[in-house]
């Protein structure tokens, strides 16, 4: 069974970011909020939790699964930028933007689009994810919350612990998030083209 975490949204509990992380490095699976809308994450070197997300969301392995960064510094060790792409990217973040690029051996390989050897990345602009990633010291691999069927991503804590309950190991709640998955921005072949439009404005990148 998923342990329940009420965490409130502005001052984050460090109690309860500790208890989440520990469950992380656990090789747990857990569903989290984040700022545009939940998503399942596990620790990057966490083969069953990545087999796990793929299950519940019924993807294939062409899916672009995101490194949920804490920061500019943290993109920079996993992701390849060229100057275009680094002034992009830092103008965009922290927010609601996921962005496709060239990845580093930083990165394992099954977590790797196949043809292309590139991976999402993002800062997220909330409170909770930041305490998180602050604790954990690395990126939460992660997958927007969207159920097979479905045609918007789950929002309610509660209701995410009744459906997943046995798969998953932690939901975090503090409160709802939206439905409104990121903006995707493909910056892998030096030109930015957008492949979502989704939270984050595109015009900038048009």
């Amino acid at each position: 069974m998923a342990k329940y975490f009420d965490v409130h949204p502005d001052n984050p509990q460090a109690r309860s970011i500790r208890q989440i992380v520990d469950i992380v490095r656990a090789d747990g699976l857990i569903a989290y909020p984040t700022d545009s809308c939940f998503a399942l994450g596990c620790r990057m070197g966490n083969k069953d939790g990545l087999d796990r997300i793929r299950e519940i969301r019924h993807l294939d392995d062409r899916h672009h699964f995101t490194l949920m960064c804490h920061d500019f510094a943290q993109i920079g060790q996993f992701v390849q930028l060229n100057n275009a792409s680094f002034r992009l990217v830092k103008a965009s973040t922290p927010g609601p933007y996921t962005f496709i690029l060239p990845a580093t051996r930083e990165v394992p390989r099954r977590l790797l689009h196949p043809k292309k050897k590139t991976v999402g990345v993002r800062i997220p602009q909330h409170q909770v994810v930041q305490a998180l990633l602050a604790e954990l010291g690395e990126p939460l691999v992660s997958s927007t919350l969207l159920l097979p069927g479905q045609e918007e991503p789950m929002t309610i804590g509660w209701e995410i612990k009744e459906t997943l309950d046995h798969q998953l190991e932690a939901v975090v709640d503090s409160g709802e998030c939206g439905v409104e998955p990121t903006t995707v921005i493909d910056l892998s072949d030096g030109e930015p083209e957008i492949l979502r439009v989704g939270a984050g404005d595109p015009s900038r990148f048009e």
